[in-house]
Protein backbone atom coordinates (compact mmCIF):
# COMPACT_ATOMS: atom_id res chain seq x y z
CA UNK A 1 0.00 0.00 0.00
CA UNK A 2 1.06 3.28 -1.10
CA UNK A 3 1.73 6.03 2.09
CA UNK A 4 -0.06 9.04 1.65
CA UNK A 5 0.71 11.89 4.03
CA UNK A 6 -1.88 14.26 5.15
CA UNK A 7 -1.86 17.30 6.38
CA UNK A 8 -4.19 20.26 7.31
CA UNK A 9 -2.70 24.04 6.85
CA UNK A 10 -4.56 26.23 9.33
CA UNK A 11 -5.81 29.84 8.08
CA UNK A 12 -5.24 31.45 4.51
CA UNK A 13 -2.00 29.77 3.12
CA UNK A 14 -0.07 32.95 1.08
CA UNK A 15 -0.07 31.09 -2.67
CA UNK A 16 3.40 31.78 -3.78
CA UNK A 17 5.14 30.30 -0.96
CA UNK A 18 2.69 27.49 -0.57
CA UNK A 19 3.25 26.82 -4.04
CA UNK A 20 7.01 26.56 -3.81
CA UNK A 21 6.62 24.21 -1.00
CA UNK A 22 4.56 22.32 -2.91
CA UNK A 23 6.73 21.76 -5.83
CA UNK A 24 9.73 20.96 -3.21
CA UNK A 25 8.30 17.85 -2.07
CA UNK A 26 7.09 16.91 -5.14
CA UNK A 27 10.35 17.07 -6.22
CA UNK A 28 11.52 15.28 -3.24
CA UNK A 29 8.62 12.64 -4.05
CA UNK A 30 9.80 12.29 -7.44
CA UNK A 31 13.51 11.74 -5.66
CA UNK A 32 12.16 9.00 -3.47
CA UNK A 33 12.94 11.26 -0.62
CA UNK A 34 9.27 11.86 1.23
CA UNK A 35 6.28 10.14 0.96
CA UNK A 36 3.23 10.99 -1.15
CA UNK A 37 1.02 14.12 -0.04
CA UNK A 38 -2.07 16.03 0.43
CA UNK A 39 -2.76 18.80 1.72
CA UNK A 40 -6.00 20.44 2.86
CA UNK A 41 -5.81 24.29 2.78
CA UNK A 42 -7.73 28.05 2.14
CA UNK A 43 -6.13 30.77 0.29
CA UNK A 44 -6.87 34.17 0.36
CA UNK A 45 -8.92 35.85 -2.49
CA UNK A 46 -6.86 35.74 -5.76
CA UNK A 47 -7.38 34.90 -9.38
CA UNK A 48 -4.94 32.02 -11.29
CA UNK A 49 -4.30 31.54 -14.69
CA UNK A 50 -3.41 28.08 -15.74
CA UNK A 51 -1.68 27.30 -19.04
CA UNK A 52 -4.39 27.97 -20.95
CA UNK A 53 -5.90 31.27 -19.60
CA UNK A 54 -6.90 33.92 -22.29
CA UNK A 55 -6.65 37.74 -21.44
CA UNK A 56 -10.33 38.34 -22.36
CA UNK A 57 -11.83 35.95 -19.62
CA UNK A 58 -9.95 38.11 -17.10
CA UNK A 59 -12.75 40.56 -16.44
CA UNK A 60 -11.69 42.38 -13.79
CA UNK A 61 -7.98 42.66 -13.08
CA UNK A 62 -7.79 45.05 -10.47
CA UNK A 63 -10.08 43.07 -8.03
CA UNK A 64 -8.09 40.57 -6.44
CA UNK A 65 -4.30 39.59 -7.25
CA UNK A 66 -3.76 37.81 -10.43
CA UNK A 67 -0.80 35.13 -10.17
CA UNK A 68 0.01 32.89 -13.50
CA UNK A 69 0.99 28.99 -12.54
CA UNK A 70 2.33 26.15 -14.56
CA UNK A 71 -0.99 24.12 -13.54
CA UNK A 72 -3.25 22.82 -16.34
CA UNK A 73 -6.20 24.75 -17.51
CA UNK A 74 -7.57 28.82 -17.64
CA UNK A 75 -8.62 31.45 -15.04
CA UNK A 76 -9.99 30.02 -11.50
CA UNK A 77 -11.04 31.81 -8.08
CA UNK A 78 -9.45 30.86 -5.01
CA UNK A 79 -10.60 32.30 -1.08
CA UNK A 80 -12.09 31.39 1.74
CA UNK A 81 -14.51 28.75 2.00
CA UNK A 82 -13.10 27.36 -0.99
CA UNK A 83 -11.34 23.48 -0.09
CA UNK A 84 -7.85 23.50 -2.10
CA UNK A 85 -6.28 20.26 -2.40
CA UNK A 86 -3.11 19.93 -3.22
CA UNK A 87 -2.37 16.69 -4.24
CA UNK A 88 1.45 15.27 -4.87
CA UNK A 89 1.29 12.04 -5.85
CA UNK A 90 3.18 9.69 -7.90
CA UNK A 91 1.20 8.82 -11.36
CA UNK A 92 3.55 6.24 -12.67
CA UNK A 93 2.85 4.12 -9.57
CA UNK A 94 -0.85 4.53 -9.85
CA UNK A 95 -0.85 3.42 -13.30
CA UNK A 96 1.46 5.98 -15.05
CA UNK A 97 -1.63 6.84 -17.42
CA UNK A 98 -2.35 10.59 -16.88
CA UNK A 99 -5.56 11.11 -18.66
CA UNK A 100 -6.65 7.73 -16.12
CA UNK A 101 -5.00 10.23 -13.47
CA UNK A 102 -7.20 12.73 -13.82
CA UNK A 103 -10.28 10.30 -13.87
CA UNK A 104 -9.75 9.35 -10.44
CA UNK A 105 -9.40 12.88 -9.61
CA UNK A 106 -13.28 13.54 -10.80
CA UNK A 107 -13.92 9.93 -9.44
CA UNK A 108 -12.79 11.06 -6.02
CA UNK A 109 -14.34 14.56 -5.88
CA UNK A 110 -17.59 12.83 -7.26
CA UNK A 111 -17.57 10.00 -4.22
CA UNK A 112 -16.93 12.59 -1.87
CA UNK A 113 -19.83 15.17 -2.20
CA UNK A 114 -21.89 11.84 -2.92
CA UNK A 115 -21.34 11.79 1.53
CA UNK A 116 -23.53 14.64 1.24
CA UNK A 117 -25.92 13.16 -1.52
CA UNK A 118 -25.06 15.85 -4.11
CA UNK A 119 -24.65 14.48 -7.32
CA UNK A 120 -21.77 15.21 -8.82
CA UNK A 121 -21.27 14.43 -12.49
CA UNK A 122 -18.64 15.49 -15.53
CA UNK A 123 -19.49 16.85 -18.78
CA UNK A 124 -17.03 16.36 -22.01
CA UNK A 125 -15.65 19.32 -22.76
CA UNK A 126 -16.36 21.27 -19.54
CA UNK A 127 -13.54 20.42 -16.88
CA UNK A 128 -14.39 19.99 -13.32
CA UNK A 129 -17.25 18.47 -11.52
CA UNK A 130 -21.08 19.68 -12.61
CA UNK A 131 -24.27 19.15 -10.43
CA UNK A 132 -27.89 19.95 -12.52
CA UNK A 133 -30.09 22.92 -10.71
CA UNK A 134 -33.88 21.60 -11.58
CA UNK A 135 -34.29 24.39 -9.20
CA UNK A 136 -33.36 26.71 -11.82
CA UNK A 137 -34.81 27.62 -15.32
CA UNK A 138 -33.34 25.50 -18.24
CA UNK A 139 -31.17 26.48 -20.82
CA UNK A 140 -32.19 28.01 -24.23
CA UNK A 141 -32.11 24.26 -25.95
CA UNK A 142 -34.35 23.28 -23.14
CA UNK A 143 -31.56 21.23 -21.23
CA UNK A 144 -31.43 21.55 -17.46
CA UNK A 145 -29.11 24.51 -15.55
CA UNK A 146 -25.64 23.22 -14.61
CA UNK A 147 -23.51 24.61 -12.29
CA UNK A 148 -19.64 24.02 -11.69
CA UNK A 149 -19.16 23.22 -7.46
CA UNK A 150 -15.27 21.74 -8.39
CA UNK A 151 -12.87 22.44 -10.16
CA UNK A 152 -9.38 20.10 -11.20
CA UNK A 153 -6.03 21.59 -12.73
CA UNK A 154 -3.07 19.58 -12.11
CA UNK A 155 0.62 19.79 -13.43
CA UNK A 156 3.44 16.48 -13.55
CA UNK A 157 6.90 16.73 -13.98
CA UNK A 158 9.15 13.79 -13.41
CA UNK A 159 5.43 11.71 -12.85
CA UNK A 160 4.60 13.62 -9.61
CA UNK A 161 1.37 15.54 -9.73
CA UNK A 162 1.01 18.51 -8.09
CA UNK A 163 -1.93 21.25 -7.63
CA UNK A 164 -4.83 19.37 -7.72
CA UNK A 165 -8.74 20.20 -6.62
CA UNK A 166 -10.56 23.25 -5.86
CA UNK A 167 -14.21 22.43 -4.23
CA UNK A 168 -16.36 25.04 -3.30
CA UNK A 169 -17.88 24.75 -0.03
CA UNK A 170 -18.73 28.75 0.94
CA UNK A 171 -17.03 30.64 -0.36
CA UNK A 172 -18.48 33.84 -1.86
CA UNK A 173 -19.58 33.49 -4.91
CA UNK A 174 -19.84 36.84 -6.27
CA UNK A 175 -15.99 36.76 -6.39
CA UNK A 176 -16.18 34.32 -9.47
CA UNK A 177 -17.45 37.72 -11.27
CA UNK A 178 -14.28 39.32 -12.21
CA UNK A 179 -13.18 36.19 -14.23
CA UNK A 180 -14.86 33.73 -16.72
CA UNK A 181 -14.11 30.83 -14.89
CA UNK A 182 -12.19 28.36 -16.56
CA UNK A 183 -13.16 29.81 -20.30
CA UNK A 184 -17.06 28.66 -19.49
CA UNK A 185 -19.11 31.39 -19.99
CA UNK A 186 -22.82 29.60 -20.56
CA UNK A 187 -22.72 28.05 -17.08
CA UNK A 188 -22.89 28.91 -13.37
CA UNK A 189 -20.75 28.16 -10.27
CA UNK A 190 -22.34 26.85 -6.94
CA UNK A 191 -20.86 25.55 -3.45
CA UNK A 192 -22.29 23.23 -0.84
CA UNK A 193 -24.06 25.63 0.75
CA UNK A 194 -25.43 27.95 -1.76
CA UNK A 195 -27.11 24.10 -2.73
CA UNK A 196 -28.50 24.31 1.31
CA UNK A 197 -26.42 22.20 3.05
CA UNK A 198 -25.03 22.80 5.69
CA UNK A 199 -21.73 21.71 5.01
CA UNK A 200 -18.84 22.85 6.62
CA UNK A 201 -14.72 22.48 5.00
CA UNK A 202 -14.25 19.93 8.64
CA UNK A 203 -17.24 17.85 7.04
CA UNK A 204 -15.65 17.75 3.47
CA UNK A 205 -12.33 16.70 4.81
CA UNK A 206 -13.43 13.86 6.25
CA UNK A 207 -15.50 12.76 3.58
CA UNK A 208 -12.73 13.43 1.28
CA UNK A 209 -10.12 10.95 3.64
CA UNK A 210 -12.97 8.62 3.93
CA UNK A 211 -13.96 8.12 -0.43
CA UNK A 212 -9.68 8.64 -1.45
CA UNK A 213 -8.91 4.81 -1.26
CA UNK A 214 -11.90 3.57 -3.59
CA UNK A 215 -11.45 6.54 -6.07
CA UNK A 216 -7.30 5.77 -6.43
CA UNK A 217 -6.92 2.31 -4.67
CA UNK A 218 -9.74 0.19 -5.82
CA UNK A 219 -11.58 1.17 -8.57
CA UNK A 220 -10.98 0.30 -12.18
CA UNK A 221 -8.04 2.76 -13.55
CA UNK A 222 -10.13 4.89 -16.20
CA UNK A 223 -13.99 3.80 -15.11
CA UNK A 224 -16.48 5.72 -13.24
Amino acid sequence: MILVEWTHLPGLAPYEPTLAAMEARAEAIARGEADEAIWLLEHPPLYTAGTSARDADLVDPGRFPVIRTGRGGQYTYHGPGQRIVYTMLDVRARGGDVRCFVRALERWVIAALAEFNVTGEIRPGRVGVWVVRPDRPANPDCSPAEDKIAAIGIKIRRWVSFHGISINVEPDLSHFSGIVPCGIRDHGVTSLVDLGLPVTLADLDAALLKTFPAAFDSAPACGM
